[in-house]
């Protein structure tokens, strides 16, 4: 059975009954060839089978609705045994029933219905990798500002061109400190910037830190689990002839994430994160890669100035 399911048992009506292991042969966490009681959807079957009229879809016990339980209780009776194999991925199929065409690339919003493809599409390859490494395994730049991979080049470019393909400039107004976009109307440090919650892209989000950066902030910052949160998610964007620097500043957040989504040298020139008391700047961050650091107390930054061209970054003060 491919792009089908199975059931592991039937009860003593030939429905469904859960069997102990399914969701192990289901997750592939036991691989192999299978005998069960009842298969449907995409189903091969041997032609001396068919031709021999012992497995059919219609049963005198069930009506018509029920044509796929009348085709597994008709083979059971005539001991044609029905089998899947788990043993290789073959790939799967998209859930569309809630896919929306409202946005310029709707595949950012389909992260809950199916997240198989957007971690393909959105994580970065190299995630993984990191997600099993000790504290002192990750990249360190400045005391305690720890380094990882965690969005890919296509969701880089993906979030930049949907925020720029918006009608208007959807960056203009903000940059002062005067917000209604907050719930006190005021930002103490103003950025040129989208909030996520402006494209009704924060749950999307949320769930990213939740998934991907949860565990990540466990393994460098031990003792200490998210709690799933965040204040503000928001794009900022710098720009030779607009907001070119941010000043001397603590995030409302227990740790921030602040990931690349541009290139330095390439897209903008200068720019760079500095943390005051640890005297660090750090630069040269690819696309996709977060850094992730404390947002009180102990990590007064400042955003550096850029020279040339347009600098993007994701940025989340998570657990305020």
């Amino acid at each position: 059975s491919g792009n089908g399911y199975q059931w592991g048992d039937v009860n003593k009506d030939g429905f469904y009954k859960r069997s102990p292991d399914y969701f192990e042969l289901v997750k592939r966490e036991r691989k192999g060839l299978w005998n069960v009681p009842f298969v449907n959807n995409l189903v091969a079957i041997r032609g001396d089978v068919v031709r021999s009229g012992s497995v059919k879809y219609q049963h005198e016990k069930y009506d018509d609705s029920n044509h796929d339980v009348s085709f597994a209780a008709n083979a059971r009776a005539a001991n044609v045994f029905m089998y899947t194999v788990n043993l290789k991925y073959h790939g799967h199929l998209k859930r569309m029933e809630n896919y929306t065409n409202t946005n310029t690339h709707n595949d950012l919003w389909q992260i809950f219905i199916n997240p198989v493809d957007w971690k393909l599409n959105y994580i970065h390859p190299s995630y993984d990798k990191y997600a099993t490494k000790l504290r002192h395994q990750f990249p360190q730049p400045c005391t305690d500002v720890f380094h990882f991979p965690l969005l890919s080049k296509k969701f880089s470019w993906h979030i930049i061109n949907e925020l720029e393909s918006i009608p208007g400039d959807i960056f203009a107004g903000s940059g002062v400190n005067n917000d209604n976009r907050l719930a006190g109307g005021y930002e103490n440090v103003p950025t040129v910037d989208v909030h996520f919650t402006q494209i009704n892209f924060q749950q999307e989000w949320l769930k990213v830190l939740r998934d991907y950066v949860g565990p990540i902030q466990m393994r460098v910052f031990e003792g200490y689990k998210f709690h799933g949160s965040a204040y503000l998610s928001f794009v900022v964007k710098y720009h030779e002839a607009g907001q070119r620097k941010l000043v001397p500043h603590h995030d409302h957040s227990t740790f921030t994430t602040n990931t690349a989504l541009n290139r330095q040298n390439i897209d903008y020139e200068g720019g760079g994160s500095y943390f005051i008391r640890q005297k660090c700047l750090v630069r040269d961050v690819d696309i996709g890669w977060t850094l992730i650091h404390p947002g009180r107390l102990t990590h007064y930054h400042e955003g550096k100035e850029i020279t040339k061209g347009t600098r993007y970054i994701l940025v989340s003060f998570n657990d305020p």
